[in-house]
């Protein structure tokens, strides 16, 4: 899984694995975090929004399983 950098001041970098449905997502924190069962549009949606902290938070933060991996 490659990352793509996201211009946020909450996310620094996203990662997606679209057979898995397996989202990496770090912070600008360093903190980076696995969520499961994301789909493809909610993945594009979130590199390719204006503002991808409040896409994160509206869409993905406390919708889909996850866990802490660093």
């Amino acid at each position: 899984m490659a990352w793509s950098r996201v211009i946020s001041s909450n996310l620094k970098r996203v990662s997606y694995n679209s057979q898995s449905h397996e989202m990496l997502i770090q912070f600008q924190s360093g903190a980076v975090y696995q969520y499961w069962d994301v789909p493809d549009n909610v993945s594009r949606g979130l590199v390719q929004a204006d503002s991808p902290g409040k896409y994160f938070n509206r869409n993905i933060r406390d919708r889909y399983n996850y866990k802490r991996v660093t």
